[in-house]
């Protein structure tokens, strides 16, 4: 099963990605967002972070811990390999999201082929067999 793939769109990036379970569909959507701007197989393993993400839904979730990933590219030059240990769960109303972090800082090592500004709440959809999402480049 593919992990992600990109469908045209007018200016945007946007992609579906795909996964057996919610879990597996926000971490290859995680990747399809590195994707954009790196090449996430070719990102050393050299750095874990720990990540816990509150949503109100699964949407709010899902762009949150986008957003989450957005913010360590820009305070730290964190740039993730892969997503692994994730866990969704929720609370009373409150949808959380665990998961641990594993990638390297951004270097000339590395080749960049733009950037994203923001997650967008544009097409996004939360299905069975995967989630879309719409990237601001």
């Amino acid at each position: 099963m593919k992990k992600y793939e990109f469908f045209e769109h007018t200016a945007d990036a946007k992609f579906r990605a795909y996964g057996k379970n919610i879990e597996e569909q926000f971490s290859n959507a995680a990747i399809a967002l590195i994707a954009v701007m790196f090449d996430p197989e070719k990102i050393e393993e050299k750095i874990t972070k720990s990540v816990s993400i509150k949503g109100n839904d699964l949407k709010s979730l899902l762009y949150n811990f986008l957003e989450e990933l957005l913010y360590l590219i820009d305070t730290e030059s964190f740039i993730v390999h892969k997503v692994t240990g994730i866990k969704i769960g929720g609370i009373g109303k409150k949808h959380i999201l665990t998961a641990t972090l594993i990638g390297d800082k951004i270097s000339d090592k590395y080749e960049n082929f733009g950037s994203v500004k923001a997650v967008t709440y544009n097409e996004m959809e939360i299905k069975p067999d995967y989630v879309q999402v719409v990237l601001d480049i």
